[in-house]
């Protein structure tokens, strides 16, 4: 009797499980990541399940009508090349429909999301090491709060191919130890701001965009000096040059890649502008 694959949507408080699977699988994700991911959008998540019992999980995260992208894509060991990776995959293709798709994914594995559309645009690198920044005193840099979150969600559209708002409320948000953000002001105007998160090892800064390399290096700092002496990360676009050099000056080293991949036309984004991308999970 063959075995049959039920799917189905996870719902807020399974937020829990494909956050768990990563961390068993080294990807190392935020600890407060469920409920932001979930806001993304809260259709997008899925389980493949046989007998009851969670075999599968992937994320098709809609972004308006126009934009998706597919993380979390993870089986259990034991049920992988059986097919089923397949099946929850077809669903969440379906999901996002015609929608401009992207996805991040190590060099193993784009063969095989080339033959589903998919083409290899850039490298993202993970820089890994201990933070050795002091925090700087600049007038122009503040913490994220709601009083600039309207500005930094329009700084941010044009960093990301559609809106993202919903997402960005809970991402920008304050969360005591586990999550800060700061934005950097001159004249009135946003030109940059980053967020920096505790991981289950360490803490990743992400996203992390500027107008200009001084500016990104005095953000990086705003976000890494209260953890001086920790470890941290940040996923650095390959196409920006400024951005690697900002983690070789901070002495952190390559850990891994993985490659940026999309269906469909090629978003035009300001790399140049962007010094760590916001998830290898979302984009």
């Amino acid at each position: 009797m063959s075995e049959i694959l039920k799917i189905r949507r996870l719902q807020d408080v399974e937020m829990h499980i494909p956050l768990e699977m990563a961390m068993q699988e080294g990807w190392n994700p935020g600890v407060d990541d469920g409920p932001p991911f979930h806001a993304a959008d809260p259709n997008g998540y899925f389980a493949g399940e046989i007998d009851g019992q969670l075999i599968n999980v992937i994320s098709a995260v809609r972004y308006g009508d126009e934009f998706g992208f597919i993380g979390l894509y993870i089986c259990k060991r034991e049920y992988r090349t059986r097919g089923f990776g397949h099946q929850i995959w077809d669903h969440a293709m379906k999901y996002l429909g015609s929608r401009v798709c992207g996805l991040d994914a190590v060099n193993e594995q784009t063969a095989s999301y080339g033959e589903h559309g998919f083409k290899k645009i850039y490298r993202n690198i993970r820089q890994y090491g201990v933070s050795i920044c002091d925090t700087p005193m600049d007038s122009r840099v503040a913490p994220l709060g709601q009083g600039i979150f309207p500005s930094v969600r329009d700084y941010d559209r044009r960093f990301f191919p559609a809106a993202r708002t919903e997402f960005l409320q809970l991402w920008t948000a304050p969360m005591l130890e586990t999550r800060r953000g700061f934005v950097f002001v001159e004249d009135g105007e946003v030109k940059g701001y980053g967020v920096i998160r505790q991981c289950y090892e360490g803490y990743k800064i992400g996203p992390l965009f500027a107008d200009t390399p001084e500016i990104a290096d005095t953000l990086f700092r705003a976000l890494a000096g209260p953890v001086r002496g920790q470890y941290i990360m940040l996923d650095t676009p390959e196409p920006n040059a400024a951005a690697l050099l900002l983690a070789e000056k901070y002495e952190l080293s390559p850990e891994f890649e993985t490659f940026r991949m999309y269906r469909g036309s090629v978003p035009d984004l300001p790399l140049d502008q962007m010094y760590g991308i916001t998830t290898f999970e979302l984009g």
